[in-house]
């Protein structure tokens, strides 16, 4: 059953988010995995001419790939995050647009060769509702990627999480876990050709891997 989210208290929570995670002096880059130089690039979106990134949280992604010559466009419901992106990255040509990516997506008249998310809103959002409005907005042969952390053994579907600990005012939201063939049954129903969901290992033995799940368009 899909959950229903206060958007002003999740834009709140993604504003206190913004206020220590964004990092004006980090260079542009996009890295899937939680770990510095591990795991693939930018590769994994093909060629694009045009990406959107649902949850494009400090921007260094779309500065990046906008300093290749791409046409970035991200959305972000944090208006914090979203001033900060607009004035840090406003020489590489990124576009940085405020809101819920459910809305953009359904309002949103472009087409794009590639989206994508990392750690971003593929993983607060409920892939029932997501995934069609993805797929809606991409050319064909487009591709859909995005990266997470993989799910706790035997901890699947949403997942409720507090921001700022567990006393004080009660900030929280819901990350969304499934097995890796559960995500590709959800890719495939949503209309995507192909879909492919892996688990890449953590650089060290025992830690925590990176859920990593790419969709090719019809």
């Amino acid at each position: 059953m899909p959950i229903d989210h206060d958007l002003d208290a999740e834009a709140e929570l993604w504003d206190t988010y913004a206020q220590t995670a964004f990092e004006p002096d980090a260079p542009p880059g996009l890295n899937w995995t939680q770990y510095k130089g591990h795991g693939p690039g930018a590769e994994l979106l093909g060629v694009p001419r045009r990406v959107l990134e649902i949850g494009c949280g400090t921007g260094r992604a779309l500065a990046h790939l906008a300093q290749q010559g791409v046409e970035a466009h991200g959305v972000d419901l944090s208006p914090v995050m979203v001033k900060k992106t607009t004035e840090r990255w406003s020489g590489t040509g990124a576009v940085f647009h405020l809101g819920d990516v459910l809305t953009h997506l359904a309002e949103d008249r472009r087409t794009y060769d590639a989206v994508y998310s990392v750690f971003g809103a593929a993983w607060f959002t409920d892939p029932s509702r997501l995934f069609p409005l993805v797929r809606a907005r991409l050319a064909p042969g487009g591709v859909f990627v995005f990266s997470q952390p993989p799910a706790i053994p035997g901890a699947y579907g949403p997942q409720g999480m507090y921001k700022g600990g567990f006393a004080g005012r009660a900030m929280f939201t819901y990350r969304y876990s499934y097995r890796p063939a559960v995500w590709e049954r959800f890719l495939t129903r949503a209309g995507f050709a192909s879909a492919e969901a892996t688990v890449l290992e953590a650089p060290c033995e025992g830690h925590i891997g990176t859920l990593l799940v790419r969709a090719v368009a019809q």
